[in-house]
C-alpha cells in the first residue's frame, strides 16, 4: 500500500492536540483533583450516565438551544447536585444561582457577564469555550482574573462565584 500525504493527516489528526489531553490526563475520574468539592463533581455529576434527579427543566432548555443530550444531562446534574434553584440561559438577573451562555452570546460579550454573575454570586457556564481561537483567548482571560474556582472540560467552563479559593482544573 503506497502512503500518501492524505493517509498521514488521517494517521496524525489527533497528535496536535496530544498535549492538551496529556495535560488533563492527571485529572482523570478525579485523581489529582485536591478540591473536595471540585472531586464530588466529576465523581457525582461528570461520570454519571444517568439524571441524579427528577428534574429535567435545564436539560430541556439546554436541549431546545442545541446542546449535546450528554453535556445538557450533565449540567442538569450538576444544577441538581449543587441544589441550585433558578437558572437563566444567556442573560444573567437578579435571584440567579446557575447561568449558562450558549454559542449565540458574542466572544466579546463573554466578559460582561462573567463580572455580572459574579457580582451576584451566581455560577456561569460558558459553553464552547474552545471554538475559535478568540473565544478560547476570552476564556482564558476569565479564568485569569477570577478570584474563585473555575473547571474546565473542554464542552464547557464552569465559573463558581462562591466561597472557594481561586484554582483553576482542567479535566
Amino acid at each position: 500500500m503506497k502512503i500518501t500525504g492524505r493517509n498521514i493527516k488521517r494517521r496524525l489528526y489527533g497528535v496536535k492536540s496530544l498535549t492538551n489531553r496529556l495535560s488533563r490526563a492527571k485529572y482523570f475520574r478525579g485523581h489529582g483533583v485536591h478540591s473536595p468539592f471540585v472531586y464530588a463533581i466529576v465523581r457525582r455529576v461528570f461520570m454519571q450516565s444517568r439524571f441524579i434527579t427528577d428534574d429535567r427543566s435545564v436539560y430541556d432548555a439546554l436541549c431546545n438551544r442545541g446542546v449535546p443530550e450528554s453535556r445538557a444531562m450533565q449540567l442538569q446534574n450538576l444544577y441538581s447536585h449543587c441544589c441550585y434553584e433558578r437558572f437563566d440561559l444567556n442573560a444573567v438577573a437578579e435571584g440567579d444561582d446557575f447561568v449558562v451562555l450558549t454559542r449565540e452570546i458574542p466572544n466579546k460579550s463573554l466578559k460582561g457577564y462573567a463580572a455580572e454573575a459574579e457580582r451576584i454570586r451566581a455560577t456561569l457556564v460558558v459553553m464552547a469555550p474552545y471554538d475559535g481561537r478568540e473565544r478560547e483567548t476570552v476564556c482564558g482571560e476569565i479564568i485569569a482574573a477570577h478570584h474563585g474556582t473555575t473547571v474546565d472540560n473542554r464542552g464547557y467552563l464552569l465559573i463558581f462565584n462562591n466561597y472557594l479559593p481561586k484554582q483553576h482544573f482542567r479535566l
